[in-house]
């Protein structure tokens, strides 16, 4: 479905992308990475909006640049804010449809029917100026499903829509996979594109770090050194089991009773926390870690890549 070979995107002397290879098939795919890391700048060049520096890029077989005929099985919902406020929602949406070159009758009964499954009905026919930033998002994914592209790219999907909507557009997108459809969900945030369930893409910098299933990323994390926090009954018990059964690199004790540790075998080390509340010989009252989070995870892969840590992969149980 899309092939990169050694694609690389200059902005003068700002690098966009730089030497990404990739080859994706259809199925599901996050798009993981921090603002500013490259994920508009590769779907731009994905689309044929932007001409790589360097490299080719291939959509469906085909360059993408200059080749509009593609677009037409690819519903993008961009990150830019659209707002036309004297347009209706419905008017705005039977319009984009139009552009894939569909009648005007036909582009209507689609964008209608786009609109009912982003939940807009009621607001179809009310100008944009009246929408909410969420009710924008909404028409925004709306357009992109209503010509019933063979690929949708969304790019940061739920900005904008409170917890019920996130939940809504995550039922949605889930069914859109059921479809046998292709997506791409590009995203900031790490919890939001695991709701969908799909092979992750992680960029950073503009280079493609890593790729993988939703256990792989959370394999690098627990990998990776982590730091615990863990309150317990028995903090001096609790550290000599933890010291026999893993590798710990540094151990603290606090006034409140709380153990500190840092280990790059997390998940191992939550095993034998686990077993020992389970036995009852100690009772944990928290176990906290200020290390899962996108942030860390990047920051652990730009490590591997530089070769300042070693990445050993833990089986998954």
């Amino acid at each position: 479905m899309i092939q990169l070979e050694n694609v690389s995107k200059l902005y003068k002397t700002v690098i966009g992308v730089n030497e990404i290879n990739v080859e994706l098939g259809e199925g599901i795919y996050g798009l993981l990475g921090p603002n500013g890391s490259g994920k508009t700048t590769l779907i731009n060049l994905i689309l044929g909006q932007l001409k790589p520096t360097l490299g080719t890029v291939r959509l469906f077989g085909q360059n993408p640049w200059r080749q509009s005929q593609l677009l037409r099985r690819v519903g993008l919902c961009p990150s830019l804010e659209v707002n036309y406020p004297l347009v209706t929602g419905l008017d705005w949406v039977t319009y984009m449809v139009e552009l894939h070159g569909f009648n005007f009758a036909a582009a209507k009964r689609r964008a209608k029917d786009a609109l009912a499954a982003v939940k807009l009905t009621d607001a179809m026919n009310r100008p944009m100026r009246n929408y909410s930033l969420g009710m924008r998002q909404r028409a925004k994914i709306a357009q992109a499903i209503a010509h019933d592209p063979d690929l949708l790219i969304l790019d940061e999907p739920f900005s904008g829509l409170d917890p019920v909507g996130r939940h809504e557009m995550s039922q949605y997108l889930n069914k859109w996979a059921t479809k046998g459809k292709s997506l791409i969900l590009a995203s900031h945030i790490l919890h939001e594109v695991e709701a969908v369930k799909p092979s992750f893409l992680l960029i950073s910098g503009g280079r493609l770090l890593a790729s993988g299933s939703p256990a792989e990323v959370r394999s690098i994390l627990t990998s990776a050194p982590s730091r615990l926090v863990i309150g317990s009954s028995d903090s001096k018990q609790l550290a000599s089991k933890l010291i026999a059964d893993c590798q710990i690199d540094s151990l603290e004790f606090t006034d409140n009773d709380q153990l500190i540790i840092t280990t790059r075998q997390s998940r191992t080390a939550l095993e034998t926390i686990t077993r020992l509340a389970a036995s009852g010989q100690i009772v944990v009252s928290e176990i906290s870690s200020t290390d899962d989070s996108l942030k860390t995870l990047f920051s652990t892969l730009m490590k591997i890549h530089r070769g300042e840590l070693e990445y050993h992969p833990q089986a998954s149980s």
